[in-house]
């Protein structure tokens, strides 16, 4: 069973609100896979979330380091960008499982260049553009997933 859930977004502050909802009902950990292409909304997105939970300053996207992390009274969160990751074993000798603890919130951008490495997502999230503007596409992949989707729905 799966639950889903769809939305547009009109713009930028939108997409970073969309975030913002998201944080405010995950509150025991969540990996998240971000999905789209160059441009589509993906670290803008995270910026929400990580803003959600209340960082506060910039957000960028850790496209060199693979993982920004972001340790919070509330949560800690890990944006990685395996965009530039050309084995995935590197996320091996990086000591990736240990930031997949079952409290933290992990969002992987480009989760398929992570291989066996990264665990099984919670939410698969797929930004997209449409014209000048974007839609975003939330499917659970597991129980914690269909949770958070079903709050997110009410």
């Amino acid at each position: 069973m799966t639950a889903c859930f769809s939305a547009h977004l009109i713009d930028e502050n939108a997409t970073v609100s969309m975030g913002n909802q998201l944080a405010t009902i995950i509150d025991n950990g969540a990996v998240l896979y971000l999905h789209g292409d160059l441009g589509a909304g993906k670290t803008t997105f995270t910026r929400g979330v990580v803003q959600g939970f209340g960082h506060v300053g910039k957000v960028k996207s850790p496209t060199y380091t693979l993982v920004e992390p972001y340790e919070l009274a509330s949560a800690n969160v890990y944006h990685f960008d395996l965009y530039r990751l050309g084995d995935p074993e590197e996320l091996e000798f990086m000591g990736i499982r240990d930031y997949f603890s079952s409290h933290a919130i992990c969002i992987v951008e480009w989760p398929e260049k992570g291989g066996d490495f990264i665990p099984t997502p919670d939410l698969n999230i797929t930004l997209s553009y449409v014209k000048n503007e974007r839609n975003i596409h939330i499917e659970s992949a597991s129980e914690r997933g269909i949770a958070i989707i079903n709050k997110l729905k009410k």
